[in-house]
């Protein structure tokens, strides 16, 4: 009898030890299929739950040598091509003096933000520099899109028809282009330098009208040339100053061949200076009785949207007017804010950011004041001090078995992943008022300094708290964004392009 015990007690220790092994060995295979590992080439693991978390393969987020173009988008009337200046879908040429590393990008973003602060922190302190223009505080092409901000359409200007590449940005609200005879200076461009003698519809605007009137007020410049009315429009920061000087004109916009508008107003510009060519100029987007948004207003009802491309090799779009039925059903609305430093600003109602699934403890003050812009032209987006210490620190806790690489002057979370072929990181999102969740898409969240060996956190902080956040355009990337301006609201979707 106690023999029997005995081999009945050992075999019940022994299926008890297999039936363990076979238990710990599923939950491991679990957790691999799941995406719990880490990525390839290390032997640590996260404990992160693979639906906070992307999963990716870091040479999808690479541009590649070839265009991809994008089919999404196309259907809908009134609808743009969007490329990267610097990528392969790109009809510009890619020269050397022409082409920016990310270094000079990064500085022409920075003097972009400068340029927005420096006119925020005025406000702020109740002054007002009536010495500088409005678009010295909406600057669009030094630090954006004539360098950092990258995205061009192709319009036509005149009759007959000249094509041109302009680059398009939601915090400026004037469109130029260079023009004929080029009286002091023109920088180099893709595209023929527009000669308004050769349309028969173009059209200076005199002194007298209303509209020269009304740009003068905007910018706190009114000057005149033999009756005619001139514009100017300064960009950047006090470093960093670009400058466009020409003539009000008027002439005939082609966005397709069933969109045409006549006596569309915009500048004749003949003394550009400071610009990194080689497109022709903008196409300003902001809140402005002079933006293309308020000059097509009757037909397009103020609302427009745009896809930001995943990568530099493949294509977006920017469409004008409301997709109707065929807006994507996973579009979330969020309502637009009107900041009081600057009514042009399309401003966010951000409460809160998520990291892997969980809310930060940020101060809902942080966000409220001075408040949060969206803007095509900024590249990284900016976050005040606090909400960007509480952002690095959760962000540094989940890439904590990656191998640190070094930081650079405006991105400082940086990891060198060049010996893997996928990467895991953690989800990021933003909480809007009204309960709306927008989780940032995958290639939206790092940004490629120099190439696998510096990949960074695509966020940056300022001293303090003193500052408006900025949502930039690389946390817009691959999703679109649709801004319902008569209806006070700006709506999200996943994998627009």
């Amino acid at each position: 009898m106690a023999t029997s015990i005995s081999c009945t007690s050992s075999s019940f220790l022994i299926m008890r030890y297999f039936i363990s092994l076979f238990v710990l060995l599923g939950l491991n295979l679990w957790s691999l299929d799941r995406g719990f590992a880490l990525a390839e080439g290390t032997s640590k693991r996260h404990l992160l739950h693979p639906k906070n978390t992307h999963i990716v393969n870091l040479h999808s987020l690479l541009p590649a040598n070839t265009c991809s173009p994008s089919t999404r988008g196309n259907k809908r009337k009134a609808t743009l091509e969007v490329v990267h200046k610097h990528g392969p879908c790109s009809h510009l040429p890619q020269n050397k003096g022409t082409t920016m590393n990310h270094t000079q990008i990064l500085e022409q973003d920075q003097a972009r933000v400068n340029s927005i602060n420096s006119r925020t922190s005025k406000k702020l302190n109740g002054v007002e520099d009536l010495s500088q223009s409005e678009a010295t505080s909406l600057p669009a092409q030094l630090a954006s899109s004539q360098g950092a901000g990258n995205y061009i359409v192709r319009v036509g200007l005149g009759t007959p028809t000249k094509q041109l590449s302009l680059e398009f940005d939601t915090g400026s609200y004037f469109t130029w282009t260079q023009c004929q005879p080029c009286a002091v200076s023109c920088y180099p461009q893709n595209d023929t330098i527009f000669d308004p003698a050769s349309s028969t519809s173009y059209a200076n605007v005199s002194c007298n009208n209303a509209k020269c009137v009304e740009l003068g007020a905007s910018t706190k410049y009114n000057s005149c040339l033999r009756g005619t009315c001139l514009y100017r429009m300064l960009y950047g920061d006090e470093y960093h100053n670009s400058y466009t000087i020409g003539l009000l004109a008027k002439d005939k916009l082609t966005l397709t061949s069933n969109d045409v508008f006549d006596g569309f107003l915009f500048g004749c510009g003949e003394e550009n200076v400071r610009f990194i060519g080689p497109s022709a100029g903008l196409l300003g987007l902001s809140r402005n009785n002079f933006s293309i948004i308020e000059q097509t207003a009757q037909k397009y009802g103020r609302f427009f949207s745009y896809c930001l491309p995943p990568t530099a090799s493949s294509t977006g779009y920017l469409s004008f007017g409301s997709p109707g039925r065929a807006s994507s059903a996973a579009v979330r609305y969020t309502r637009l804010t009107t900041l009081s430093l600057s009514s042009s600003y399309y401003g966010l109602d951000v409460v809160g950011i998520n990291v892997n699934g969980q809310k930060l403890s940020i101060p809902p003050s942080v966000f409220s004041s001075p408040g949060t812009i969206i803007d095509s032209g900024t590249v990284i987006s900016r976050l005040g001090s606090t909400a960007y210490s509480a952002l690095r620190d959760a962000f540094k806790a989940a890439m904590k078995s990656y191998p640190a690489a070094a930081p650079d002057e405006l991105l400082d979370t940086c990891y060198d992943l060049s010996g893997y072929s996928t990467v895991t990181y953690p989800k990021i999102a933003f909480v809007f008022g009204g309960g709306v969740t927008l989780d940032l898409d995958e290639t939206g969240i790092v940004y490629f300094l120099n190439g696998l060996k510096q990949v960074c956190l695509a966020f940056a902080g300022y001293d303090d708290d003193k500052h408006i956040a900025i949502f930039g355009n690389t946390q817009q990337k691959n999703m679109e964004v649709l801004y319902d301006v008569a209806g006070g609201r700006v709506g999200f979707a996943p994998g627009g392009c």
